[in-house]
């Protein structure tokens, strides 16, 4: 997705060098790319989010794990696309994926509730920041008994995905409550100023649903078999993670220094080895190859999301300015590796 010149690159007599050939073809210079689909600077959060989420969002209510990652520069459009600025702030044909995924996912339950009555559904969100390769809990209400740090750890679960313990996981009933845990965690969030964008975000951040569904009776056989007959209680559990990660920037570029500059070495260390999974997984020449999930907590955490159990759709956001050249084409290879991953997501039934 390519937004439009900034104020600042229109000030900085910035070109533009990105051009949108079709829907699955973009241009950069004298580069072509190719994609499952490519949007311009014209192009409306609506259409973006029916085009590419709204199916993942019905998936996950049938049972399917499912995450967005937003992929760029800082000052690309990452936050925007994804929605995770102020709510209330925004107009509503301005906001992003993840308030439309909120407010599908309560719409689609009502309309599910209605057709099977006897299933239940509980749901939970979490909201976590990677920061310096530190995991912190957004939605923690009592940071000041944890001291600097909340004890959050990573492990693998017996069906090999990865377990996330001691991070709150809160229970939601209604859509204001989830909009309430979204506002409360990004407030939260660690935002710094480089020279490249003042209101920086200089972390990971990533905002999770679990959305569990059971029922006392499960029904086998068919009504053309003579009637269903019930054989005891189901469960579906699924996880829907909304990713906004850290901008991609060199750091010369960025013109930081001391705490930034450590800051910008291991963000760019967490989307060096988020690199090196891509490659991994997504180069044909490199099948079979060790893949380093374990190298740093974002690639642990998105284990099951690239390659794993999963439907996951990489948005990457590129600035259309040929000042921008560089970090924009870098973006495009990265999105066009990670592109030949093959996933394997199944329905997660307990």
């Amino acid at each position: 997705q390519a937004r439009p010149l900034s104020t600042r690159e229109r000030v900085e007599e910035a070109s533009p060098c990105v051009q949108a050939l079709d829907k699955e073809q973009i241009k950069l210079g004298s580069k072509y790319f190719t994609f499952d689909m490519v949007y311009d600077a014209d192009s409306q959060q609506e259409i973006i989010y029916d085009e590419c989420v709204r199916e993942l969002v019905r998936g996950c209510l049938k049972g399917y794990n499912a995450t967005v990652l937003a992929y760029g520069q800082t000052g690309s459009g990452k936050t925007y696309t994804m929605g995770s600025t102020s709510i209330d702030a925004m107009l509503e044909d301005e906001q992003g994926i993840i308030p439309r995924a909120i407010r599908q996912l309560f719409d689609d339950i009502k309309e599910q509730k209605v057709k099977q009555p006897d299933v239940q559904y509980k749901i939970h969100v979490s909201f976590l920041e990677i920061y310096n390769e530190e995991i912190k809990d957004l939605l923690d209400n009592q940071p000041h008994l944890h001291g600097k740090h909340k004890n959050i750890s990573l492990r693998e679960g017996p069906n090999g995905s990865i377990v996330v313990t001691g991070v709150t996981e809160e229970p939601v009933e209604t859509c204001d409550e989830m909009f309430h845990c979204l506002e409360r965690g990004t407030v939260c969030r660690s935002v710094g100023s480089t020279s490249m964008n003042s209101v920086s975000s200089r972390s990971h951040a990533i905002f999770t649903v679990t959305i569990e569904q059971s029922t006392d009776m499960q029904f086998s056989g068919s009504e053309s078999e003579g009637g269903q007959e019930p054989h005891g209680p189901s469960s579906i559990t699924s996880k829907f993670h909304f990713v906004d990660l850290a901008g991609s920037e060199r750091a010369k570029r960025t013109q930081a220094a001391g705490e930034r500059l450590k800051e910008g070495i291991n963000i760019n260390y967490g989307l060096l080895v988020l690199g090196n999974v891509i490659s991994a997984l997504g180069d044909e020449s490199r099948k079979g190859s060790h893949v380093p999930y374990r190298d740093s907590k974002l690639t642990r955490m998105l284990q099951d999301s690239i390659g794993g159990n999963s439907r996951t759709l990489m948005i990457a956001c590129i600035s259309p300015a040929d000042s921008n050249f560089a970090e924009s084409y870098n973006t495009l290879v990265y999105a066009n590796r990670a592109r030949n991953i093959k996933n394997k997501p199944v329905v997660n039934r307990d």
